[in-house]
């Protein structure tokens, strides 16, 4: 399956894009996995892939960890912000 990564924040800046299409074949595609496949190919960049405060949308609408994602959806990963 096909799904959208979106990068915000933190994230983009650390891995370098806002975001890419990921070809992506799991047999329990949740959005825990996906985070942890994330992790996988962004290892400097796991605590925030795996933590809990990464806040995630599937396809606009915020998600939990056993979402279960489908072909061509949109996952938007939101670190948590910060400021003042």
């Amino acid at each position: 399956m096909k799904i959208n990564v979106r990068y915000f924040a933190l994230l983009r800046e650390r891995i370098g894009r806002d975001g890419e299409v990921l070809t992506w074949d799991d047999p329990e595609p949740t959005v825990e996995r996906l985070r942890g496949h994330l992790a996988e190919r962004n290892p400097d960049q796991a605590p925030l892939l795996r933590g809990g405060t990464l806040l995630v949308a599937v396809n606009r609408e915020y998600a939990a960890a056993q979402t279960l994602l489908a072909d061509g959806d949109e996952v938007a990963l939101l670190p948590p912000a910060m400021g003042g």
